[in-house]
Order: structure tokens, then C-alpha cells, then sequence
């Protein structure tokens, strides 16, 4: 297995904000969506952790016909920040997409404020993503949806190389750059079971779910989180 080789936690220079909004990631995005849309138990508002550019709340928003729905997307690099903002008010969901800046490892919000969480390829981007599954975990109700995706660390090198070559073929050298040290920095099933075992889950709420994904979907167990010594938590989440 390769070891994990950490990238810089916030992409914020206007070339990797720029690079990284003009990737094809649309249908990434509408199966992240579905997929998500498949799982909620309706509970709003929805927080979307490290929203980049914003296209994932901008797709929920174009599948889900409900006005009244609220998202919350926060990011902790400028640059992406402020292309998510053009991006919310260019696709005219304003009215329901709210752009904040949040810190992963550290939220504001009070406990069981949103009604589900999700994130989509945040995690790889965490030197300790121990913090950021607890924060997201901490500020979902009880009986709220987790649902993140994140990228899965290849066994070895040639792996790595050739999923940048599928599905990187036509970006630049900086996107295919980009790409190739976010596939490096992933967790692999293991790491992200044992992650999310620290906070009561179950390992099977975490599976494979493409040759370059891992996908965890929960629903968040009622009941305070209490976490000793040793790192275990006294509840456990339900698989969705």
C-alpha cells in the first residue's frame, strides 16, 4: 500500500480554485447528489463541509424540487470561496445556498444543528481527519443523515497512474498534478473504519464505491457523544 503523502490543507491560490472549478467533475457531482438524495431523511438545513466551488449544494439544488430546503456551504480557502459565491448566484440558488467560511476541524455551530452533513472530498485534504469526523458527527441531529465521499488511496504507484491517465486524460498538467497528490493523500477503507469506529459507527457504514471512492452513510444516533480515554465512543450510528 502507498504510504499517504500529505498536500497542502487549504488549495488557495486562484490558479487551484480556478483549475479546480473548470475539471469535469459534473457527473461526480449528480451521483454524489443521487446518491445522497436517495439516503436523506429530509431534515434541513444541510451543511456541506469543504464546498470548494459549490457545485455539489448547486446540484442538490437542481434535483431536489424544494424552495424550502437550506444548505450551509463552508470552505476555509478565499479563492474557492469566493468562485463558490459566483457560482451559488450564477446558478440562482441564492435563496438556498448560504457561503460561509468554516474551519473542518472546528465549527461554530452548536451540536445537532443541521439536519444532515455532508462532504465530498475534504477528508484527503485533513492531516488529522480524526477532528473533522467528530466535528461533523457532533453538529448532525440525532436522526440526521452523514453522508461523505472521499478519494481512496491506491495500493501502489502504477494504480495511482493509471487513474490519473483514465480520468484525467484531457486536464492540463496542473489539474492532473492536483489529482494525483489528492489520490496520494487519501485514506484507505481501513483508516476511514477505524475513524469512524472512534465515534460508535459501524465499520460496514463505510464502503468502496467506485475503483477511486469510498462513500461512509449514516444516520446520526441519538444521545450525547461521550468519548474517554481511549478513544471509543459510548453510541453507535445506524447504516443507511
Amino acid at each position: 500500500m502507498l504510504p499517504r503523502v500529505l498536500e497542502p490543507e487549504v488549495m488557495d491560490t486562484a490558479e487551484d480554485a480556478r483549475d479546480y472549478d473548470a475539471m469535469d467533475h459534473s457527473a461526480v457531482n449528480r451521483l454524489f447528489a443521487t446518491d445522497f438524495l436517495a439516503l436523506w431523511t429530509g431534515i434541513s438545513p444541510v451543511l456541506d463541509v469543504g464546498t470548494g466551488t459549490a457545485q455539489i449544494p448547486i446540484q442538490i439544488c437542481h434535483q431536489l424540487n424544494d424552495r424550502t430546503v437550506r444548505i450551509v456551504a463552508i470552505d476555509l480557502a478565499d479563492h474557492m470561496l469566493a468562485l463558490a459565491r459566483e457560482n451559488v448566484a450564477r446558478a440562482g440558488v441564492g435563496d438556498r445556498v448560504a457561503v460561509e467560511k468554516a474551519d473542518a476541524k472546528r465549527f461554530a455551530y452548536p451540536d445537532g444543528h443541521f439536519g444532515a452533513v455532508i462532504s465530498n472530498s475534504i477528508v484527503h485534504h485533513i492531516p488529522e481527519p480524526a477532528a473533522c469526523f467528530a466535528e461533523m458527527h457532533r453538529v448532525c441531529a440525532p436522526g440526521g443523515t452523514l453522508f461523505v465521499r472521499d478519494l481512496l488511496r491506491p495500493a501502489d504507484a502504477g494504480t495511482l497512474r493509471k487513474l490519473v491517465d483514465t480520468y484525467a486524460a484531457g486536464a492540463n498538467d496542473h489539474q492532473r498534478k492536483l489529482f494525483a497528490e489528492s489520490l496520494h493523500a487519501a485514506l484507505t477503507l481501513d483508516e476511514v473504519r477505524d475513524l469512524i469506529g472512534r465515534l460508535g459507527y459501524a465499520p460496514g457504514t463505510v464502503r468502496a464505491t467506485s475503483d477511486r471512492h469510498w462513500t461512509w452513510g449514516a444516520v446520526r444516533s441519538g444521545g450525547s457523544l461521550t468519548i474517554g480515554q481511549s478513544g471509543n465512543a459510548c453510541e453507535s450510528g445506524r447504516a443507511l
